[in-house]
C-alpha cells in the first residue's frame, strides 16, 4: 500500500487510519478478541496507524490485535484531561495497557475546547514533558473547533492535528467546512501532520459515503482519514477507495445502505443530565426528566455514553 508522510513527524502512514472508537463499549461493544481480529485484518493489509483515546476504552482491542504482529504499527491516543496530573495518568495508563514504552502521537483531546493553549496549557506542558521523557514521540491536538486548529499553526510544539471535517460541515462548532479546510491547508503548510476525523459525520453521511470520503481525501493538506470500521468488507472497500479510487458497486451499495442512531434506554434513564454537557454538538437535552436526542444535530460520536453513569446510551 502507498504511504504518505505525516507532515514533518517522519512517520509514513497509510492514508486509511483505523479509528477504534466504534469497536468499544461506547458503540458496537465488540469484545477485545472480536475487535482485535478486525484491527489485525487491517494491519495485515497495510493499515499502520491506529487512532484511540482514553475515552474510547479500546486499548484491550488494540493489544489483542498486536499480539504476535511483527509489522510496523503507529499508535495515536488522546487525553481529555483538565489537569496535568490527569493527563500524565492517561498517558501512563495507555502505555501500560498497550504494553508500550512510547506512544507515537498523543493529542490533547479538545472537542469542546475553543482555545486549548489558553484553557489547558498545563496539559500541553505535561505532554511536552512526557515527550522529553521519551514516552511520547509527537504531541498533537484533536478538535471540532476551527479556531483551535487555526491557533495550532502558531504553535510548532503541536506536530499533528486531528480536525473534524466533512462535506456537510456537520459537527464543526464555530465555522463551516470551507473554513476548516482552509486552516487544515495552513497546518500542512506549517509542517504539521493532518489526519481527519468524522468524514462521514459519525455515520450521518453513510448514504453518500464514497462522495463524502473523496471530498475529504481531496482536501489540500489532508494526509489521512480516520475511519471506524466494523467488518472486513468495510476495510477492503475503504482500502480500494483510498488507494485506487475504485469501488465495487455491490459492496458500496450495501455499505451505504446502513443506518446508525443514538440509542438511549429511556426506561432506565434517571435524568441526571450528565450526558448533556458531554455532547459536542448540543444534540441532547432533558425532557420530562429523560435524555432526548436531536437526531439532526447528533454526530454519533458516543461521548455522551462515556458520561452516562448508568451506561444507558450507545451508538447502534
Amino acid at each position: 500500500m502507498n504511504k504518505v508522510r505525516l507532515g514533518c513527524t517522519g512517520l509514513e502512514i497509510n492514508p486509511l487510519v483505523f479509528g477504534t472508537l466504534p469497536l468499544g463499549p461506547l458503540q458496537a461493544a465488540l469484545s477485545p478478541e472480536e475487535g482485535g481480529r478486525l484491527i489485525r485484518y487491517a494491519l495485515e493489509r497495510g493499515v499502520n496507524l491506529l487512532d484511540t483515546a482514553e475515552l474510547y476504552q479500546t486499548y484491550p482491542h488494540i493489544l489483542s490485535a498486536l499480539s504476535g504482529f511483527e509489522g510496523e504499527v503507529h499508535i495515536a491516543s488522546k487525553t481529555h484531561a483538565n489537569t496535568a496530573e490527569q493527563a500524565r495518568a492517561h498517558v501512563e495508563r495507555a502505555l501500560s495497557a498497550l504494553e508500550l514504552e512510547r506512544l507515537d502521537i498523543v493529542h490533547l483531546h479538545g472537542a469542546r475546547v475553543a482555545d486549548p493553549f489558553a484553557e489547558r496549557p498545563e496539559v500541553i506542558e505535561t505532554l511536552l514533558r512526557m515527550k522529553e521523557e521519551g514516552k511520547i514521540a509527537h504531541v498533537g491536538l484533536s478538535s471540532h473547533f476551527v479556531s483551535a486548529i487555526r491557533k495550532s499553526v502558531q504553535h510548532p510544539e503541536i506536530e499533528v492535528v486531528h480536525p473534524l471535517i466533512n462535506r456537510a460541515g456537520m459537527g464543526i462548532i464555530d465555522g463551516t467546512q470551507a473554513e476548516m479546510a482552509d486552516v487544515i491547508a495552513a497546518c500542512a503548510d506549517a509542517g504539521k501532520g493532518v489526519y481527519a476525523m468524522k468524514a462521514l459525520a459519525g455515520g450521518n453521511l453513510i448514504s453518500s459515503a464514497r462522495e463524502s470520503l473523496r471530498y475529504v481525501l481531496g482536501l489540500q493538506g489532508v494526509h489521512g482519514v480516520a475511519l471506524g470500521m466494523l467488518s472486513e468488507a468495510e476495510i477492503d472497500g475503504n482500502l480500494a477507495l483510498f488507494h485506487d479510487d475504485s469501488a465495487d458497486e455491490a459492496l458500496w451499495e450495501k455499505l451505504e445502505g446502513r443506518r446508525r442512531k443514538l440509542a438511549i434506554m429511556e426506561a432506565f434513564c434517571k435524568g441526571c443530565g450528565a450526558c448533556v454537557p458531554a455532547c459536542t454538538n448540543d444534540a441532547l437535552k432533558l425532557v420530562d426528566g429523560k435524555a432526548v436526542v436531536d437526531e439532526e444535530q447528533c454526530i454519533l460520536c458516543g461521548y455522551c455514553g462515556a458520561a452516562c453513569p448508568e451506561f444507558m446510551i450507545r451508538v447502534v
